[in-house]
């Protein structure tokens, strides 16, 4: 059980890693009424500064935020009870443990770490701070969506009826700058992967919320528009669900100007479609025509405008989440648990494409895979 925090204690947040999702992670924080930013970690001295002073003209009011070059420098120099892991994606799981292992709660930015191994470590780690009072929970922000709740609880309480398929796209573009801004990225030891760890694995995450778990990925992937990339830019994959459902998982950066996420949830007595976090269509059986403009605002419908805060609020409205769980002592609705199983699934994508077969999920699971060095467009 999860120690509860006094219930108006403003708890402080360390933000590691300055970059732009670091920055999102700022904002979200600084919105929200029991938070605040008290410490910012990089290694580079500059992007840390920059940030603070983001944060002061956010928030002029609000305590600077000290600033530090490692996690260790924070954790003694900085009051910090919620460390936040934001750093390319192949360090997450050592920071974790260096924060649990100091008693902090941590939030770790998707995905969970490119490693399966490192990621069953943490989610062993994760029980055992659980039971010593502390929270781990992984950014998956779109589970917070109005379109997602929506769709999610028509999905598990049966008015859909028998989910019989879904099909996620995620069609992006992404310029050769892009993967050019940074040596990490792009690259399987720190990015690991591209469209789908990337940029999917926030529609992997919600595929599985609606279906449940995989039985079997058989995926291609292919890098077809950019250069001095080691992982794929293009994904095709079909998954099969223990349901008996079937998916069709697509993901790029080389859908030029840059197209929108879609995901489309079908059963034998209803449907829906989210695209780009609203909801397009809500329709059963026991309430024919589109209903989605009764289910979610007029600015989570197809179109509607949310502002220009619409790429903070999903981080806030997780931030809610988690923060309320530290305060009742509760697990939060996103686990290393279901952090482990997409990043099995992005696994199994790459799996099925090296080795030109299907992959069965549990196979990738107990780790009789960890072996298989994986590439890209690579099939017999």
């Amino acid at each position: 059980m999860i120690a509860r925090a006094r219930a108006a204690r403003t708890l402080n947040v360390a933000i590691v890693g300055c970059g732009v999702i670091g920055l999102n992670h700022a904002l979200a924080v600084l919105r929200h009424p029991r938070l605040a930013v008290s410490a910012l970690v990089d290694p580079d001295p500059e992007a840390a500064r920059a940030l603070a002073a983001r944060i002061g003209a956010e928030a002029p009011g609000a305590a600077a935020p000290a600033t530090f070059t490692t996690l260790a420098e924070a954790l003694t120099g900085a009051e910090a009870d919620l460390v936040v892991i934001c750093t390319p994606s192949g360090l997450h799981v050592p920071l974790a443990e260096a924060a649990l292992a100091a008693g902090r709660h941590v939030v770790i930015e998707k995905p969970l770490d490119v490693s399966l191994p490192r990621a069953r470590r943490l989610l062993e780690l994760s029980r055992r701070a659980e039971s010593d009072g502390l929270l781990v929970s992984v950014i998956s922000q779109h589970r917070f969506d109005p379109a997602s709740r929506v769709v999610a609880d028509a999905a598990h309480g049966g008015a859909f009826g028998r989910l019989t398929s879904a099909v996620a796209s995620v069609a992006w573009w992404r310029t050769q700058d892009y993967y050019d801004s940074g040596r990490w990225r792009g690259t399987w030891e720190l990015d690991g992967g591209g469209a789908v760890m990337n940029q999917g694995v926030h529609t992997v995450d919600l595929l599985l919320w609606f279906l449940g778990r995989p039985v079997e990925i058989d995926a291609r992937t292919a890098l077809l528009a950019h250069e001095r990339v080691e992982v794929e830019d293009v994904a095709v994959a079909t998954l099969r669900f223990e349901s008996g459902a079937l998916a069709v998982l697509h993901a790029t950066t080389a859908a030029y100007p840059g197209l929108s996420v879609r995901i489309q949830v079908h059963g034998d007595r209803g449907s829906a479609i989210i695209d780009d976090d609203q909801l397009e269509y809500f329709g059963t059986v026991d309430a024919p025509g589109d209903r989605a403009h009764e289910l979610v605002p007029a600015e989570e419908l197809r179109g509607g405008d949310r502002g220009p805060d619409a790429f903070v609020v999903g981080h806030l409205r997780q931030y809610e989440d988690i923060e309320c769980a530290i305060r009742e002592g509760r697990t939060p609705g996103v686990t290393v648990e279901d952090a482990v199983l997409s990043l099995a699934v992005v696994r199994a994508v790459y799996l099925s494409a090296t080795l030109g077969r299907p992959v069965l999920l549990r196979e990738v699971l107990d780790g009789s895979l960890d072996g298989v060095t994986v590439a890209t467009g690579v099939r017999p």
